[in-house]
């Protein structure tokens, strides 16, 4: 998995896991998160260590929150799952003008 991710990696061999499960397109296990910027029931927004992770569905809940060991479940009807680079070239604007185009 790291080997698709190109950013800081100076630290190399230090960098915490960053796995999703998914289950039946209800249940969704991540880890690596760093932070939980937003949340609703229709999309989280999730700051991992592999850049920020968009969760977009219906009826979404947080059914576990883990801050010591980085790990989110989130329990709804799972539509998309997007990571949020900065790679297409837009770079003025930021990741949350993505979130809403």
């Amino acid at each position: 998995m790291n080997q698709y991710y190109e950013g800081n990696q100076s630290q190399k061999g230090t960098m915490p896991e960053h796995d999703i499960m998914m289950r039946g397109r209800k249940l969704l296990d991540i880890s690596g998160v760093k932070q939980v910027e937003s949340f609703d029931n229709e999309e989280f927004l999730l700051e991992t260590v592999m850049g920020f992770l968009s969760v977009r569905g219906q009826d979404l809940q947080m059914k576990n929150l883990d801050v010591d060991k980085g790990i989110v479940s989130i329990k709804g009807k799972v539509f998309d799952i997007v990571y949020l680079d900065e790679q297409s070239g837009e770079k003025a604007k930021g990741f949350f003008s993505k979130l809403f185009r």
